[in-house]
């Protein structure tokens, strides 16, 4: 058993970093008590009497109640360490000093790794940083990851082998969980069909003269049209069947995450949930054995009673209550979303990525249980963090070589740490012009993670 002793002040959030890294990340047993005084430092003691002891560099700052979370909190700088207890050679320091004292029977280290890991998981660097783009998402140029150039990197999962190798340096000798990597494959369907009705066929004309400038274009888009609506040829953004054949041929699920409502025109509304070519698509999926999930509309992502309403209408058409889903365009707010996800009794959300660059915006790629930092309570609902959508593609201005040497990186980092490599593909991207040249890096990048597996 492990035993831990905490500094007796922000006792509701040092527990929850304990209980997600050794609980959750580690899965190894240990016992908590308070320290009998106002030492700003972690002991942690095993069997042997051996110890490791962890400077506190932020609650000890900032330790009433709520304290911390003002923007002045957020580390003004970061420094790299070259420690060898890490397995990375330059992993971000962003609360504490560069020093580590190994000793016969005491680790004393000066780097706060779980001020870290608090900063990373819970996203209070969100909640003090107001700055937001014009959907009123929290940007990625804004946070600290991207200011100093560690957003690609999973330091959550660096800093929890840097705590391991501490626990084995001192004698530690039980054992961890054994993790493998993974792939959970999502699909937010904004759009069932590409043209639903005439009006959207006159939608799709303009967009060929106006934005695709191809003055050829209209007529092929003309004759697609008569072909779908002769039978002979499917919608364009119909690829929820090529979707299924894929996962099916790797032994994979698909989420497919669809949206039941909305309170705009310009972000909602391009279908209805209820209409029978939906329901057909979604008894479809069920029927091979595909996951259903929710896409909340765009104002749904703080709106309790629409968030409700719309869960409840996508239950109906599915016959099955809802456990997952996803915010549509990403749309978050610390900690509200979570909580209101919470509230409603989904099991998982894949909420945490930012919508033009990819990587790791909670530095994790293990899924956890969020933290609210208002209530100070621990969730039960599950985050698994989006680490990649193909719409970023565009927006980093990545050609398809440039993307797949990015997924490589990607899916390479996330074998390493045993971590779960998160996918978003919009069932319509397959055959949008802007989008369509990716296509093929679908197939691949699945394939490349299965051969990473053997």
């Amino acid at each position: 058993m492990l035993n831990i002793v905490i500094p007796p002040n922000n006792i509701q959030e040092r527990e929850y970093l304990l209980k997600t890294i050794f609980n959750n990340f580690l899965k190894i047993p240990y016992k908590v008590t308070l320290s009998d005084n106002n030492t700003n430092e972690y002991i942690l003691s095993i069997e042997n009497g051996n110890k490791i002891i962890i400077k506190d560099y932020f609650f000890a700052i900032y330790p009433r109640k709520l304290e911390y979370l003002q923007k002045e909190a957020i580390p003004k700088k970061v420094t790299l360490t070259s420690n060898l207890l890490f397995k990375e050679k330059d992993t971000p320091i962003l609360f504490g000093q560069d020093r580590v004292k190994i000793e016969e029977k005491r680790i004393t280290s000066h780097i706060d790794i779980f001020a870290t890991i608090f900063f990373m998981l819970t996203r209070w660097e969100e909640y003090v940083e107001l700055t937001r783009d014009e959907h009123n998402r929290f940007p990625h140029e804004a946070s600290l990851a991207y200011q100093h150039n560690f957003l690609h990197r999973p330091i959550v999962n660096e800093y929890i082998e840097f705590l391991w190798n501490m626990l084995v340096k001192i004698g530690y000798n039980k054992k961890r969980i054994e993790r493998e990597s993974s792939i959970l494959l999502t699909h937010d369907i904004d759009e069932v069909l590409r043209y639903p009705t005439p009006i959207t066929l006159i939608k799709g004309l303009v967009g060929d003269i106006i934005y695709r400038k191809n003055p050829l274009l209209p007529f092929k888009t003309i004759a697609q049209y008569i072909d779908i609506k002769r039978g002979k040829k499917r919608d364009p953004y119909d690829t929820f069947d090529e979707i299924m054949d894929i996962s099916d041929e790797f032994n994979l699920k698909s989420h497919f995450f669809f949206m039941s409502g909305g309170t705009t025109n310009k972000y909602d509304n391009r279908y209805d949930i209820y209409d029978n070519s939906v329901k057909e698509t979604i008894e479809n999926i069920k029927k091979r054995g595909h996951i259903i999930g929710i896409h909340p509309s765009y104002n749904a992502y703080n709106n309790s009673e629409q968030f409700k309403l719309e869960k409840a209408s996508l239950e109906e058409v599915n016959q099955a209550p809802i456990s997952c889903g996803r915010e549509h365009y990403l749309r978050f707010e610390i900690p509200k979303t979570w909580q209101l996800w919470e509230d409603n009794g989904l099991e998982w959300c894949s909420n945490l990525a930012y919508p033009k660059k990819s990587g790791f915006r909670t530095g994790s790629c293990y899924p956890y249980h969020p933290f609210n930092i208002l209530t100070r309570e621990s969730l039960t609902i599950m985050e698994h963090p989006l680490i990649m959508m193909e719409a970023t593609f565009i927006e980093e201005g990545k050609n398809p070589k440039k993307v797949t040497e990015m997924i490589d990186y990607y899916l390479k980092i996330v074998k390493k740490y045993n971590g779960e490599f998160v996918l978003l593909w919009h069932n319509a991207s397959f055959n949008q012009h802007s989008l369509k040249a990716y296509s093929p890096i679908y197939k691949e990048t699945i394939k490349k993670h299965q051969e990473l597996m053997l």
